[in-house]
């Protein structure tokens, strides 16, 4: 079994236990962010520290900059000094990824369609549907087309033999094995071939047995899947499906989701740049982490509406964005009642040290001195 499957069963034990592939999503996002919830409490203590140690570091790069070996050499030293790690405020996105990854890989899935059909979600219509696509509608044996579309063969076949078996069959390589006879021409027939020993059963089987196969085909562009009866033709399989040509179709839906994600990624990032009340950040540090806040948000939002993201990982993105909202605003609480107490007790400790100094101070005084006849008048 591979990621997309493992990724696509996960999906739908979630939406069995929440009753949509909608829910399913926010109830993964949620697993993952829980599962995560101790890194982001250590990605925001290391934004707090770099906060709290920027002028020193500053100061470092002013002394060595004429020598940059040196400069990294003392950077390095203070952060081991500190026990400071640069880059782990880092390491919750780098563990997101591949999470990202599997679920929009699953989610253009073949299989996605085949097991969860046209699924939509409050105002989604479709969980796996794009900003701009061209599709046809699954089922129906007629395949939407364009010119540049290229297909593929599901994983399993079913073979129908001469004795009245039948038999759910893998294919050695779905996408290479199906070969597309002429030209693709929108509004003509397509013609199919596969070798017949691309299927996994014995030799004796599918020359003296075989009559004929059922194959899903997808196509790779759209998306859109129809099963076709293949026919043996010496040691080849054919098939041959109608066509029509489809036209784009711009998704407001998804337009919607993509403002959502850039509205929500804009104040999660404000919130997580937001500095501690005791350790205010530098000037040109905050200025620069504010740009980023707001440039961050308008870049990948931009990309995303010229990148084909699904729905689906639109709504996953957009429910991962309001839980670090809620996870910033709640550690930067914690951390700043945990700064306040620090403070609280470096302020007592100083006081302390300073009333054991003028202790020590008016005890080693002479006993004729003024300070210590007017320590004795004070008594009296």
């Amino acid at each position: 079994m591979d990621f997309t499957s493992i990724t696509i069963q996960i999906l739908k034990a979630f939406a069995d236990l929440g009753g949509s592939w909608g829910i399913a999503i926010i109830l993964l996002t949620v697993f993952v962010r829980v599962v995560m919830w101790p890194l982001g409490v250590s990605q925001q203590r290391s934004m707090r520290k770099m906060q709290q140690l920027s002028p020193k570091l500053k100061e470092i790069q002013n002394r060595y900059k004429t020598n940059p070996q040196m400069m990294q050499q003392k950077m390095a030293e203070f952060y081991k000094e500190n026990s400071f790690n640069p880059f782990g405020g880092c390491f919750p996105l780098l563990i997101q990824m591949p999470i990202f990854i599997m679920l929009y890989t699953a989610l253009i899935s073949p299989q996605f369609i085949h097991v969860a059909g046209d699924s939509s979600f409050l105002f989604i219509k479709r969980l796996d549907s794009t900003l701009r696509s061209h599709a046809g509608q699954t089922g129906d044996n007629v395949f939407g087309l364009a010119q540049a579309d290229t297909f593929s063969a599901e994983k399993t076949a079913t073979v129908y033999l001469k004795n009245g078996k039948v038999e759910k069959i893998k294919i050695s390589n779905p996408k290479k094995d199906l070969v597309i006879q002429g030209s693709i021409i929108p509004g003509q027939p397509i013609d199919f071939k596969m070798d017949l020993y691309a299927l996994n059963m014995s030799v004796k089987t599918l020359e003296e047995e075989f009559e004929k196969a059922e194959i899903s085909i997808v196509n790779d562009s759209t998306k859109e899947i129809e099963k076709l009866t293949f026919e043996k033709k010496g040691s080849f399989l054919f098939a041959q499906a109608k066509t029509e040509e489809s036209k784009s179709v711009f998704h407001y839906d998804v337009l919607i989701l993509i403002l959502i994600f850039g509205l929500t990624m804009f104040f999660a990032q404000k919130v997580m740049s937001i500095t501690g009340k005791s350790s205010p950040a530098d000037p040109q540090q905050k200025a620069m982490q504010e740009s980023m806040a707001k440039i961050m948000p308008i870049m990948i939002t931009g990309m995303f509406i010229f990148f084909p993201i699904p729905a689906g990982v639109l709504l996953y993105m957009i429910v991962s964005n309001v839980i670090q909202i809620v996870q910033s605003v709640s550690v930067n609480k914690m951390l700043d009642t945990e700064e306040e107490a620090k403070n609280q007790v470096i302020e007592v400790e100083a006081k302390e040290i300073k009333s054991e100094e003028t202790n020590d101070s008016e005890e080693k005084l002479p006993k004729g001195s003024f300070s210590s006849q007017k320590s004795k008048k004070n008594k009296w």
